[in-house]
């Protein structure tokens, strides 16, 4: 029998391929689900892992803002600015406390300084210790309560508020000049969007 020379085929049909075998289709379709099991499973795991870690971060900073009273230490710097709370540096006793809601927000402040820090900070609000009104006390008895503090001690205790527009924040400051060389200061600075 004469051998025939192969044909190409016509141009408009694809080239055949050969037939898979079983072998080859059982691997394809492993490697198929493996890769939709990356593709779906990976991202699965990594939102379930997530949302665990939202939730105790959550749980965490629930825990930490549903205390009521102080902690020791500075605000941040963030909040400071925020708030306006210009705390002089190389004050004492300093501890704070944030309170959110959708209407208003507070800082609570309270630090020891010099004279010349507490004048630093109320020129650092807009004010002057000339400002402060002897035996006033500016911060009202519920601002008293959310933090413990109680102005019932030795004194002279001398206050003022300093108020402005919204968005920026209206300070009330109290003071306590028991010992004059080293005046506490109270501060509740509300600020409303």
């Amino acid at each position: 029998m004469p051998s025939v020379p192969r044909q190409s085929p016509p141009p408009d049909e694809p080239p055949r391929r050969p037939e898979e075998d079983r072998r080859h289709m059982i691997r394809r379709r492993w490697i198929t689900a493996i890769i939709i099991v990356l593709l779906i499973g990976v991202p699965a795991v990594y939102l379930a892992i997530s949302a665990g870690q939202s939730r105790d971060s959550g749980r965490d900073k629930e825990a930490k803002y549903s205390a009521t009273g102080l902690t020791a230490g500075w605000p941040s710097r963030v909040q400071r600015r925020i708030y306006e709370v210009p705390i002089p540096p190389k004050s004492g006793k300093v501890a704070y406390y944030e309170t959110n809601n959708w209407r208003t927000s507070r800082l609570y402040v309270q630090f020891q300084t010099t004279e010349a820090g507490l004048a630093g900070f109320l020129k650092g609000i807009g004010e002057s210790t000339d400002d402060l009104e002897p035996g006033k006390i500016t911060i009202n008895a519920r601002d008293q309560r959310v933090v413990g503090w109680e102005f019932t001690g030795a004194g002279p205790w001398s206050g003022l508020t300093h108020k402005q527009s919204n968005p920026r924040p209206t300070q009330d400051v109290t003071v306590n000049t028991a010992d004059p060389k080293r005046p506490m200061v109270y501060v509740v600075s509300r600020a409303t969007p």
